[in-house]
């Protein structure tokens, strides 16, 4: 996919150095090829887990991944809904660039696709002679579409390929690579997956592989087959099923990494855990969005950052907590880079490879973010500093996410010069697109206002 450069000024020159600074470093390094695995949530809070703040629910095996690598406390997923985080993280461009920047459904099943010339982070793999396999949630075509796993780099697809579908947690069908495997009704889908995602592994343990595993849980329909641990607290049956849900999945998690184990594959295995957004499900009871405002839908904290982590025994160190900034589109040049590959150009991406490998903190580029339902809402984190703008003709908001994490004093009327270089920033940081116009939240006369607010 094409696009028009946004870059400008320092943005050009940082972009530049750190291109040379990455090639020199993995010269340098010389490390091996890993396998990868990218484990992607689907709608976990920040504070959803044990090792991010987490007091309900449990999960031992996730916070034994934190514990045994690195914990990031300021990354972001793509934006603040699934499918356009998700393009972001496919194609290395942020969602003012990215295909996909929106939630578009096409009936009668699937979403809105990319075109069929974009490059994924699975064509990169594939070009690098690894084995590449997604099981889990799409979200990003429709079957039969230009764009579907198979044709966007996978060589193995099993799960949902729309993500309306994938709120039922008992199907009638899945989807293998383009067949449609017909299914009971009765079945828990994420178990189906976990177990295929255990099989793809055992399949590929003699090669390089890339497994993308997306997977749909704990996103609504809020459906689960066991209440336990949970089934005799005293929680609203859904509060319970929701952590149901995330305890199940730290389960699979844990039996993944048992399996690559006894592979032999722990070593050479680097594993990566995200969320595609921030929570949409009652933030307050379980705290899911920890100490940040907000949550799914929102162009806040609580919308945007995602409880991520990077395991790699050997070459990531146990135990570290990490401050670098970083967003899924930096995915696919990360990948590049640990894997000797060329990234396209003009991606918006960046290689976090000497975060993961020394722990160091790296200035990067500003993190854009586009939200296309209710209006057009926008925001920018540029180093410590946060800007959030409800349409275009709407003033910014100004927030310093280092001494005000909840982004509760907007403190735009005291910095007037730094809310100049987010008004410069924001001139050049997308383009347009045909399929996803900015749309202006309508204004609301005082009659509508008051009925709203009514009890």
């Amino acid at each position: 996919m094409n696009h028009k450069p946004f870059r400008r000024g320092f943005v050009a020159v940082v972009l530049v150095a750190f291109s040379f600074a990455s090639i020199s470093f993995a010269a340098e390094r010389g490390a091996p090829r890993p396998n990868v695995i990218f484990i992607l949530a689907d709608d976990l809070g920040y504070g959803d887990l044990g090792c991010f703040g987490q007091q309900k629910i449990k999960t031992p095996n996730i916070d034994r991944l934190a514990a045994e690598g690195m914990r990031f406390t300021q990354a972001y997923a793509g934006t603040t809904v699934c499918a356009p985080s998700r393009s972001a993280l496919m194609t290395g461009l942020h969602t003012g660039h990215c295909p996909i920047r929106g939630n578009k459904e096409i009936k009668p099943e699937g979403q809105e696709p990319m075109p069929a010339d974009t490059f994924t982070v699975a064509h990169l793999f594939k070009r690098a002679g690894y084995t590449t396999g997604m099981i889990g949630k799409w979200g990003l075509g429709f079957p039969g579409s230009a764009s579907t796993p198979d044709k966007m780099g996978f060589d193995y697809f099993f799960g949902y390929n729309c993500q309306l579908k994938a709120h039922d947690y008992y199907p009638t069908n899945l989807w293998r690579n383009t067949e449609k495997v017909p299914l009971d009704g009765k079945t828990y889908s994420h178990d189906l997956m976990a177990e295929d995602a255990l099989a793809f592994v055992k399949k590929n343990k003699d090669k390089p592989f890339f497994l993308y595993l997306p997977f749909t849980i704990p996103h609504g329909k809020f459906q689960v087959p066991s209440q336990e641990p949970y089934a005799n607290e005293e929680w609203p049956a859904q509060w319970k099923n929701i952590a149901a849900m995330i305890t199940r999945m730290d389960k699979d998690v844990g039996r993944l990494m048992v399996l690559l184990k006894e592979l032999g594959l722990d070593e050479k295995t680097l594993v990566f855990f995200a969320s595609d957004n921030g929570a949409g499900y009652q933030p307050k009871f379980f705290q899911s969005s920890g100490p940040l405002r907000g949550m799914k839908r929102d162009m806040y904290e609580g919308g945007l950052r995602s409880p991520s982590i990077a395991r790699w025994p050997g070459k990531i160190k146990a135990g570290v907590l990490s401050e670098q900034v970083w967003a899924l589109w930096d995915l696919l040049p990360t990948a590049a880079e640990l894997i000797g590959e060329k990234a396209p150009k003009n991606m918006d991406g960046f290689s976090i490879v000497p975060a993961l490998f020394d722990g160091k903190v790296i200035a990067r580029p500003p993190l854009y973010f586009e939200f296309h339902e209710r209006g057009f809402d926008q925001a920018v984190r540029m180093d410590d500093w946060k800007a959030v703008r409800h349409g275009t003709n709407k003033p910014i908001e100004l927030y310093n996410l280092k001494t005000d994490i909840a982004e509760e004093r907007d403190i735009a009327a005291e910095n007037p010069e730094v809310v100049k270089r987010f008004e410069t920033y924001l001139r050049t940081a997308r383009v347009d697109s045909t399929t996803w116009p900015i749309k202006e939240k309508p204004q609301r006369n005082q009659n509508a206002a008051k009925k709203e607010a009514a009890p």
